[in-house]
């Protein structure tokens, strides 16, 4: 083993981290030491990378098998069993399970969590929302449910198809909405569940309380309570080279996706940030911030794209609505679920009505 990486290892073991064998640990020499905090735990096959990794006290790289963190933040007691993961978010006690493989754009909220061989990106999952095995979710982002016994759920086996074939090159102007984020924060909405071996095609919406039957691809909305099953229809039809599709009602569900990305990114500055007590809570926060402004950036590029090719445009957006939250928030001890649990009927009401406001502000310019 190189020196360097030697002397890496021996300062994060002496400041507190624990690497259950350094001759199987790799740390990059862009890795900043401070940021890997006292507690870790660094199973065999680890390998660190990225100036921006940070693993929280309690956080746990390789559980069960070969790691590699790049650029990830690990929020106190998150874990990667295995695999990859570059980019993301993990908020505390979320949890990727074995064979992962995890690119930018994702944030996984308190207690979200993948079974093995998951693949996301541009994935957003609130607190406690479950993901099967051997799943690709892209461009989604999914809510629902009130605790770890009663959270939205996603059969093994299913897929989000986020590119169409039309036009010059093909587009991935596919979001979809699983639940939303102007309710979903709040944790009181019913869960979603999305049966096994099937999958969904972008742009899609669930509804709250919806339940997709196993072995079906989506290709229509669910209504929210409503238990869908969608028979695939057998199709032949004829297709010109080049084939665009019609500008909506796509680019509208485009920048409903927006609007619930930029409400969420208001939910994380003035509501959580504000409760946030500790420098390294903060540091959390404000990494998903940047992943959300990114994924806010993504979606409006593939939007326009879209759009140009079809002789339109994107909008004029307001990104930054300056609509402040209707209540004080001031740091506390309990946690943010704890927060959240505690509220009162017109705190919710009142906190659903300016993420609403906030996601409406977004299209009105």
């Amino acid at each position: 083993m190189a020196h360097g990486v030697v002397r890496r290892l021996e300062l994060l073991a002496a400041q507190g981290v624990e690497i259950v064998d350094p001759r199987q640990t790799w740390v990059a020499a862009d890795v900043v030491a401070e940021r890997i905090r006292p507690g870790a735990r660094l199973y065999p096959g680890t390998r660190l990378q990225g100036a921006r990794t940070y693993l929280g006290a309690g956080a746990q790289v390789g559980v069960e098998g070969p790691a590699t963190v790049h650029d990830a933040v690990f929020a106190p007691g998150s874990a990667i069993d295995s695999g990859f993961v570059h980019g993301a978010v993990l908020l505390e006690g979320a949890r990727l399970g074995a064979n992962a493989h995890v690119r930018p754009g994702t944030l996984l909220e308190e207690g979200a969590s993948t079974a093995h061989a998951v693949g996301l990106k541009q994935t957003i999952l609130l607190a406690w929302v479950t993901l099967g095995s051997l799943i690709n979710f892209c461009d989604v982002l999914m809510a629902g449910g009130t605790s770890r016994k009663d959270h939205s759920e996603v059969g093994s086996g299913f897929i989000h198809f986020n590119f169409t074939p039309w036009g010059q090159a093909g587009d991935k102007a596919t979001p979809s909405l699983v639940g939303d984020v102007v309710a979903g924060v709040l944790q009181r909405q019913p869960r979603i569940f999305l049966g096994g071996a099937g999958g969904m095609i972008g742009p899609r919406r669930v509804e709250y309380g919806a339940i997709a039957a196993a072995g079906q691809v989506l290709r229509k909305d669910v209504a929210a309570g409503v238990l869908a099953s969608q028979p695939t229809p057998p199709l032949a039809l004829p297709r010109k080279r080049f084939f665009l599709d019609a500008l909506e009602p796509r680019l509208r569900r485009n920048l409903e996706y927006v609007a619930q990305l930029v409400a969420l990114r208001c939910w994380y500055r003035q509501v959580r940030l504000a409760r946030a007590s500790d420098a390294q809570a903060q540091l959390v926060l404000h990494a998903a911030i940047e992943t959300l402004s990114a994924a806010i950036g993504e979606r409006c590029e593939r939007a326009a794209a879209f759009a140009r090719e079809r002789g339109g445009a994107l909008p004029s957006l307001q990104l930054e609505p300056a609509i402040p939250t209707p209540m004080t928030i001031e740091p506390g001890r309990a946690t943010h679920l704890e927060w959240l649990a505690g509220l009162d009927d017109a705190a919710v009401t009142a906190l659903q009505q300016w993420l609403q406001a906030v996601a409406a502000a977004v299209t009105a310019a």
